[in-house]
């Protein structure tokens, strides 16, 4: 409908099938009457095409990069047309001292579990001090089950001989494992320092029955989705309600969070005049 066009470029692993599949489609668009060339594959692997096509600004609107982190970097330090980032999930829960801890289980645990190596899984866990003593072990222990290495702050390896000692590079990265970093706070602004200075913008979370707590952690906190009592992995399109996602944008324009189709959508404004000028 709007005329527009795609050019896509996959892994090298992928190139034959990625032929095979432009094929198909560009049959099916010519069945429909409509150009072959509207769907476009870059028939070489050599990074070099890459670096032509990102400095095709006169050619090309938008590049929306796919990948790991160093190929985003590459793809927005590299390009001279606008890039929609999606650099990584390093999403966290925050067990607030009022949480319902019987509640808080579950949901860490499908956080991190249901799918560890996707970008809304869980990688940093925060919990408040006056309940850690009592919490910890149990959870641990129910982790555990799952297979979970734990790594964590000097006070959270006190508590638990099932948590690690954190290295410095530990905190802040996104494992994409069934690893997860523990942190004990003193308070919620001591959370909010840690989220500011670890955190990917991209999914936070608040365990918590206190409403003043709650509505502070979500006016405070900086990120795609901030939800209450339920699990990170519900930062996905799909689940948002916009249908088939092209990634979760971590920048704040044009898009911030899942980007559906009314995210790579744009405006064209028409107007039919009678004759009217402006004063």
């Amino acid at each position: 409908k709007a005329g527009n066009a795609i050019i896509l470029r996959g892994g090298s692993e992928a190139i034959h099938s990625n032929r095979a599949l432009a094929s198909v489609l560009q049959e099916v668009l010519e069945s429909e009457g409509i150009t072959a060339d509207a769907i476009q594959v870059i028939p070489v692997v050599d990074r070099e095409a890459v670096n032509i096509m990102l400095n095709q600004e006169e050619y090309i609107d938008l590049i929306i990069p796919r990948g790991g982190e160093g190929l985003i970097r590459f793809v927005s330090e590299t390009s001279r047309i606008p890039v929609l980032k999606h650099y990584k999930g390093v999403c966290h829960i925050y067990v607030d001292s009022d949480a319902d801890l019987t509640l808080a289980t579950p949901v860490i645990i499908n956080s991190k579990v249901q799918r560890p190596g996707v970008c809304n899984a869980l990688e940093g866990l925060l919990i408040h001090t006056d309940i850690a003593d009592k919490y910890l072990p149990k959870l641990a222990e129910e982790l555990k089950k799952h297979d979970v290495k734990m790594l964590g702050c000097k006070q959270s390896v006190k508590i638990t001989d099932d948590i690690m000692p954190a290295m410095d590079n530990d905190w802040g990265t996104e494992f994409l494992n069934l690893t997860l970093c523990v942190k004990v706070v003193d308070d919620m602004e001591e959370a909010f320092e840690y989220i500011a200075e670890y955190g990917s913008q991209h999914t936070e979370i608040i365990l918590s029955e206190n409403y003043s707590k709650v509505q502070l952690f979500l006016n405070e906190v900086d990120a795609s989705a901030v939800m209450v009592n339920t699990s990170t992995r519900f930062n996905d399109g799909g689940e948002l309600g916009l249908g088939t996602e092209i990634g979760i944008s971590t920048t704040k324009l044009h898009a911030y969070g899942p980007m559906g189709l009314e995210e790579l959508t744009t405006q064209k404004f028409i107007v039919y005049g009678q004759g009217q000028v402006r004063t």
